[in-house]
């Protein structure tokens, strides 16, 4: 199947219009005409080599968003017309003791990406959503509620589910005082999950310009932690803290407002190691964690729940020329909340 996108050719390329072929339909494939995919600040690392080495000719995207146009002779999920999502990964093992309890993000094998990486099957290289249509196997693609805006829905795939995860892991709820470490792509998803949870949540934030964006997302509180006395004022209050911060900071300090028996979950990932002294968690009983995306299950149970509470992304949307621009203002921070590419434009 032909497709048609945009592509880096090599390390820290600038994007240009590529055109490839997918995979031919296997028996368990659905094929899609891609609506939206989103651009995630991973992408970026990926094509700048910012991690390591990468695979090129890249096609990047794990934020899809789309239609069923055709299926393989044994799918039974999806039918033709359906609306379905794509997140970050196209496989797993499928054997391991994750895998089989729908944790698939934690895949003892690796999963398989949707991009910069090998096809499990066809050990070809994967190219991922910044294109206008995809194969996937149908055990790793999920449903997607029809009342939802689809343009706000692709960054649901990533961004949404790297913050629903973690809340629903650590039962933020009713009677649960949860605290946003910034508010970007991630964390504007991590306080509209939170308050539609039922928590009592707080953004914690260097931007005062971004209070009024928080409070209208949900949150009942907006703390500007630019003074050793914000940090003793609340010392001890929140039950969760989920920090979506890739910036290197002194993390042992807002592990100080963490309560007894509270968790300090890192979502975003600073290039320096933590320094972090054992007396920080000893002295409240405090746990530093962290936590990746969710399982095929999970991914669906966040779909399920933004249909019911008709919980979107936040979204600037693009034509595919424009993404270069789009990576340059996602580095400066300069996007209310999340770029998404307008398929139809390929």
């Amino acid at each position: 199947m032909e497709s048609k996108g945009y592509a880096a050719i090599s390390g820290n390329a600038k994007l240009e219009p590529y055109t490839f072929e997918r995979r031919d339909l296997g028996a368990h494939d659905v094929a899609l005409d891609i609506a939206y995919g989103g651009i995630c600040h991973s992408d970026i690392h990926q094509v700048r080599e910012e991690w390591g080495s990468s695979l090129f000719p890249m096609v990047p995207g794990h934020e899809i968003v789309g239609r069923v146009t055709s299926i393989g002779s044994s799918v039974s999920k999806f039918a033709i017309g359906d609306l379905i999502g794509i997140g970050v990964f196209i496989d797993s093992c499928r054997e391991c003791e994750n895998c089989l309890a729908g944790k698939q993000q934690y895949c003892l094998g690796g999963m398989t990406g949707t991009y910069n990486t090998y096809e499990r099957n066809t050990k070809k290289i994967a190219f991922g959503g910044y294109a206008n249509n995809f194969v996937i196997d149908e055990g790793y693609a999920v449903h997607v509620p029809e009342n939802l805006a689809l343009e706000g829905v692709a960054p649901l795939m990533c961004a949404g589910i790297t913050l629903y995860s973690p809340l629903r892991h650590w039962k933020a709820g009713p009677g649960k005082k949860v605290a946003i470490m910034g508010l970007g792509g991630l964390g504007h998803m991590g306080v509209k999950f939170a308050a539609a949870l039922g928590a009592h949540v707080t953004v914690l934030s260097h931007s005062p310009s971004k209070r009024a964006d928080a409070l209208d997302m949900g949150a009942h509180e907006f703390l500007v932690m630019d003074s050793e006395e914000m940090f003793k004022e609340h010392k001890r209050s929140f039950d969760l803290i989920l920090n979506t911060v890739s910036a290197d900071m002194p993390v042992e300090k807002y592990l100080g407002l963490v309560k007894v028996d509270g968790t300090l979950v890192m979502i975003g990932l600073p290039s320096a190691p933590l320094a972090i002294s054992a007396g920080a968690l000893i002295g409240s009983r405090r746990s530093l964690s962290g936590s990746m995306i969710g399982g095929i299950p999970e991914l669906q149970e966040m779909l399920d729940f933004c249909g019911k509470h008709n919980i979107v992304s936040d979204v600037e949307v693009i034509d595919p020329s424009y993404i270069n621009q789009a990576y340059d203002r996602t580095v400066a921070s300069d996007v209310k909340y999340r770029f998404v590419i307008d398929a139809s434009k390929f």
